[in-house]
């Protein structure tokens, strides 16, 4: 720590590179969700608003905070989440299967995301289907547990999504981009003032997406439009409504992954192409929000805010699952019978239908109060939020587990569409049916002691509730819990300061043990200290941190029942601790970037390893530059690099009765980009992907897993006006 400290001090006195009389983030018109970055280059924000409801600068921040601008998006072409939170620095994005997808931080699950500072958490804790990024302005990723705001503290992390707004002058762009795989992408962006003084203005953004795929069979079309209105109803007062429309439809997908060990233990050689979906197999997912905030300022100290955010979620699945593990005697054609353990490879098939269905109202109030001489702020709010989640299964009984399949049968696809049944299953077995709640009431105070330093106070205090029950098992809970939150900032230069913050955790869980009973929610701390730094009126921020995250009655899984069709668990108390080093923004003039290392372990109460399928080890780094001679000419590059991680499944075993450890060594992936403006309006890039062409297993989340995505290139054609 002492080293790091004399080289941001260092730093500090240095002389500063001459800033660009543009700060990031100017507003147009009344915005309070968050700076505006999509008419910057540059690479992080002056301010972020997820901690708290009025913006402050990463340095005033007490937690780590990463910022994925509008400009990172565009240059990289991270057109979806997955491909944008991998940039992120110690964030891991682990793909269990092609259409759901896990995401982890500091070594625990993220399970919540934000719109606009709205939680929307997910179903069974894993995100269905993709999210395109096009219609967010930018994203700001709080790590840490982020109790305050969150109402239940997320143990790892929160991610908030930013949308784009309506802008007060015509600007409008369209762009085509077509890649390996067949991959097309269409999107086009318009913002209109309705109105001459632009008080009235309007947005809509609309993009298709169809991909082939490098998997076998498996095919993606994504369609998602967005549109919002915003008008100010007088100098001080903003109101505005939106709806945003997302239909996700995959072919050729798979539930679960790869079956990748034998059951004597070696490894099965797999194409980086294997696929378990038949065509049949996919998710279609239809993700509807319908949103409006009313803003409200008093004075140039004073807001009041309410939003109101309605979604709705509609899946139609029909999905093919594959389960056990094959002895090397069947996949090459001998009687199975000579497998002692049974193990091979059966089939489990079924169709489902889901609707998710949820509000959420969110109001507060934020100003300064005068006190002793000095000004603090205070920010006091209610959030109230419910979600019904219904889920109806289809199965034909003959088709699950009847025969074993040959590694032919597993991988090409062949397994005949069963014959589901038009009428799902309602019953309590078969079926989920639940209704969450959750009220809160939080309020927040910074208190401004000394010029040097900042000490915030706040707490949570939320009330949570679910009623129903899922697949056998009931789902109901009744708790209050209030979650206290500390944090303090000191300066130790013009550009230097020090921070340190405690924050509490609890998290309701959705997953049962073998007994089919509701695991307790998780419970815990978070605890974090470091230094910040920043330059050039903050478009560049630089942190180092200390952290340690303890949870009690974490989730961890035992192992896929075949008898109920669900993946069971068992309770572990968990800790982990690390050191994050991150930085973002304009490191030279044409020169910006984003970066950070991260190194941690986690334990159990036996000082045991846990969790091993997160990496220890992580490394981020993208930046780009345009020469000052040639500003019409960027040239970029990303490197995403993880350690090891392994897995030590329940339920594989070999012949000889002992336990399969599945292994993905450290791998390294390097993107390249190139972009050139052949008019102030129109530019052409390209952009190459995993450019070694590194082989990698993209989680081992379970005793399954499947290859990522081999060397590729997209060529984009940009129109801006």
């Amino acid at each position: 720590m002492s080293v790091t400290f004399a080289l941001m001090a260092a730093a500090a006195t240095a002389s500063p590179l001459a800033a660009d009389a543009s700060t990031p983030g100017s507003n147009d018109g009344i915005v309070v969700t968050g700076a505006r970055t999509e008419q910057s280059d540059d690479y992080t924000t002056a301010s972020q608003t997820t901690t708290t409801r009025f913006p402050i600068s990463q340095r005033e921040t007490p937690q780590s905070v990463s910022i994925v601008t509008r400009a990172q998006i565009d240059d990289f072409k991270l057109n979806d989440v997955n491909a944008l939170l991998a940039t992120v620095p110690g964030l891991n994005v682990q793909a269990a299967e092609t259409d759901r997808v896990y995401y982890s931080a500091r070594g625990f699950d993220i399970q919540t995301f934000q719109i606009d500072g709205i939680g929307l958490p997910f179903a069974f804790e894993v995100q269905t289907g993709s999210i395109d990024t096009a219609i967010y302005d930018h994203i700001e990723v709080l790590k840490g547990a982020p109790g305050l705001l969150s109402s239940t503290g997320n143990p790892s992390a929160v991610i908030n999504f930013i949308r784009k707004r309506p802008l007060k002058t015509f600007q409008a762009s369209a762009g085509a981009q077509y890649g390996s795989y067949n991959d097309l992408r269409l999107d086009g962006d318009v913002s209109v003032p309705l109105v001459k003084d632009g008080s009235m203005r309007a947005r809509a953004v609309g993009v298709f997406d169809d991909s082939d795929s490098y998997l076998d069979r498996y095919h993606l079309r994504r369609w998602t439009g967005y549109g919002i209105l915003e008008a100010d109803l007088g100098p001080d007062t903003v109101v505005s409504a939106g709806y945003g429309h997302q239909d996700h439809r995959s072919r050729g997908a798979m539930w679960g992954a790869l079956p990748i060990y034998y059951t004597d233990g070696t490894r099965i050689d797999l194409p980086r192409s294997a696929n378990t979906g038949p065509d049949w197999a996919g998710w279609h997912v239809i993700d509807r929000q319908i949103f409006g905030d009313l803003t409200q300022h008093f004075n140039a100290d004073w807001v009041a805010r309410v939003i109101v955010n309605r979604r709705a979620v509609s899946e139609d699945d029909a999905l093919f699952y594959v389960y056990n593990n094959p002895s090397r005697a069947f996949a090459n054609g001998i009687d199975p019978s000579l497998n002692a353990n049974g193990g091979n490879v059966r089939a489990y098939p079924g169709a489902f239908r889901a609707e998710t269905r949820s509000l959420t109202v969110d109001a507060y109030v934020a100003g300064k109060l005068s006190a002793f001489g000095r000004d603090h702020d205070v920010m006091l709010g209610v959030n109230r939020s419910a979600q019904n989640y219904i889920q109806l299964s289809s199965y034909d009984s003959s088709a699950i587990g009847a025969v074993p399949l040959s590694l032919t049968q597993i991988f090409d696809g062949s397994f005949p569409r069963p014959n589901f049944p038009t009428t799902f299953d309602t019953s309590f077995a078969a079926s989920s049916n639940t209704t969450t709640k959750r009220e809160t009431a939080y309020g927040l105070v910074r208190l401004n002691l000394a010029d040097p330093l900042k000490v915030m106070i706040g707490a949570n205090v939320t009330h949570a509730t679910s009623k129903g029950f899922s697949y056998g098992a009931n789902m109901n809970y009744d708790t209050t819990r209030v979650l206290p939150f500390v944090g303090a900032t000191y300066d130790l230069g013009s550009n230097v300061s020090a921070y340190a913050s405690y924050a509490t955790i609890f998290n309701p869980q959705t997953q049962t043990t073998t007994e089919r009973t509701l695991i307790e929610p998780v419970t815990g701390d978070n605890l974090e200290a470091g230094l910040k730094a920043e330059w050039f009126e903050g478009r560049m921020n630089a942190s180092v941190a200390v952290f340690q995250a303890r949870q009690k009655h974490l989730a961890d899984s035992a192992g896929f029942d075949a008898t109920i069709g669900q993946t069971v668990y068992t309770p572990i108390d968990a800790t982990s601790q690390g050191v994050e080093l991150e930085f973002g923004g304009q490191v030279a003039p044409g020169l910006q970037a984003t970066g950070g290392y991260t190194a941690m372990r986690i334990r159990d109460n036996d000082d045991r390893p846990v969790r091993t399928f997160v990496p220890r080890h992580t490394v981020r780094l993208n930046l780009t530059y345009s020469p000052p001679t040639l500003a019409a000419l960027k040239l970029g590059a990303a490197v995403q690099y993880q350690s090891k991680i392994y897995l030590e499944p329940k339920g594989i075993l070999t012949t000889a009765g002992t336990q399969v450890r599945i292994d993905q060594p450290g791998y390294a992936l390097l993107d390249l980009l190139a972009a050139y403006k052949l008019t102030p309006n129109l530019s052409v890039s390209a952009n190459l992907r995993n450019v070694t062409n590194v082989k990698y297993l993209t989680a081992l989340n379970y005793d399954q897993g499947y290859y990522g995505a081999p060397r590729t290139v997209l060529g984009t054609i940009s129109l801006k006006y």
